[in-house]
């Protein structure tokens, strides 16, 4: 999942920059009028990273039912998403 464009920067590029955002929210230095900037960037990463989980998520669904389509039930990988498969 290592794959971005240029518009579009890994999922792995956007958690780096969350965790540079807090380290320098806990500094002192940061001063309230940062902090505020930082948080509201912090969401936007987070809501694009919650997005494109989402779009990998859906599509492990679309493999996985792919496979159960090709494979009989006793050959079957489990689905770690699907509650009682």
């Amino acid at each position: 999942m290592a794959e971005a464009t240029a518009a579009q920067p890994s999922v792995e590029t956007l958690i780096s920059r969350l965790e540079e955002i807090t380290r320098t929210m806990e500094t002192p230095e940061t001063g309230l009028e940062g902090s505020i900037a930082l948080y509201e960037e912090g969401l936007s990463i987070a809501e694009q990273c919650r997005k494109r989980l989402q779009e990998a998520r859906k599509k492990i669904e679309v493999i996985n039912s792919g496979m159960h389509k090709e494979k009989p039930a006793a050959d079957r990988v489990q689905d770690l998403f699907t509650p009682g498969s």
